[in-house]
């Protein structure tokens, strides 16, 4: 199936400073995350029959010109079903039609992949699957306390894998030629950084910015809300699973995990 990918300069936290958005097929094409409208974005919807609308997530970074595409297209507008109010309130349009796990929207197919956010989602096609944010080609993925979700954002990753695709198109940054390596390391990641907020309760720290400083061992100048919201996304998937006592402001070690 014919791709093209387009980086669009946004307003997000990536490192790459941009967005990708992508043409999906020639004819009953789809166009997904188009995050703001350029001339090379331009080019490439006009370069295909855009029958079909949809993001990944409604993420600012991923919206901004859906409400463009959709009219200049004549296309259908596609929202996560049970999430459509937050699709709407993001990108001002309200969704002509939902999809779910499993959903075929022309000739790809929705995989549900919450944890980021709570409306994520990838499109599997010919092998490939378009990310969104649930993969990055570089650094990490933000899972913030905010609206994110580490336990199931592990269980995207781990689906993910078992599916063993053959290329990954992320949200932000450069196609992913070996997935389950790519996929290893994020996970590798996630849990490496969970053993040091855990070990950093253990020993001691118990207000947030406490286990924050003892869990981190390198310079967040720039990045510490990020980091901030990502240790309580932690701490609460730890307190679920009965590992600390956290109410939002400190942690102890349960009873169980001592």
């Amino acid at each position: 199936m014919e791709l093209r990918r387009v980086s669009v300069p946004t307003q997000t936290l990536a490192p790459t400073g941009a967005t990708n958005a992508y043409v999906l097929g020639d004819t009953n094409a789809i166009l997904v995350d188009p995050a703001d409208r350029t001339a090379d974005l331009d080019a490439a919807v006009a370069s295909a029959s855009v029958e079909h609308v949809l993001v990944t997530h409604a993420h600012p970074d991923h919206v901004g010109a859906v409400a463009h595409y959709a009219e200049s297209c004549d296309a259908a507008v596609w929202a996560r079903a049970g999430r459509e109010e937050r699709f709407e309130r993001a990108t001002g349009v309200p969704p002509d039609r939902t999809f779910r796990e499993g959903t075929a929207i022309a000739d790809a197919t929705v995989v549900e992949t919450p944890g980021h956010a709570p409306d994520h989602v990838a499109l599997a096609a010919d092998g490939a699957i378009l990310t969104g944010d649930l993969v990055v080609s570089s650094g990490s993925v933000v899972v913030g306390a905010d609206e994110g979700d580490v336990r199931a954002y592990l269980t995207s990753l781990r689906r993910l894998y078992a599916r063993n695709p053959d290329r990954l198109f992320p949200g932000h940054g450069l196609a992913i030629d070996e997935p389950r390596a790519e996929i290893e390391r994020l996970l590798r990641h996630r849990l490496d950084r969970e053993a040091t907020i855990l070990a950093a309760v253990r020993d001691g720290a118990s207000a947030l910015d406490e286990i924050l400083n003892a869990a981190y061992d390198k310079d967040l100048s720039g990045v510490r809300d990020l980091a901030r919201t990502t240790t309580a996304a932690h701490l609460d998937k730890l307190a679920v699973e009965g590992k600390v006592e956290w109410d939002g402001n400190r942690a102890l070690v349960a009873d169980s995990g001592r």
